[in-house]
């Protein structure tokens, strides 16, 4: 599984509607609006590297009202919520 962090510059009338609409395409799994340099961070998991490529260049960024995108690729997660999962099925 790929997971990649995705921030994104938008134009500013277009935020909300950009953020409720990305959660709606397959691989996206979250979509915050934030505070500080981008305007939006998008989680994307999916079965390659291909499939984020494809998702990142013919989904996300052509979409109007992206002025520009980041893309960060995950090597390893280090998580709380993940170490809480994995001890509820008692490994």
């Amino acid at each position: 599984m790929v997971t990649a962090i995705v921030l994104m510059h938008v134009e500013g009338k277009r935020v909300n509607e950009i953020a409720e609409y990305l959660p709606t395409i397959d691989g996206i799994s979250e979509c915050y609006s934030v505070g500080g340099t981008y305007d939006l961070v998008t989680l994307i998991r999916v079965p390659t590297n291909e499939e984020l490529a494809a998702l990142v260049t013919e989904h996300i960024a052509p979409l109007e009202g992206i002025q520009k995108t980041e893309t960060l690729v995950a090597f390893k997660t280090h998580s709380r919520h993940d170490l809480e999962h994995m001890f509820s099925i008692g490994m």
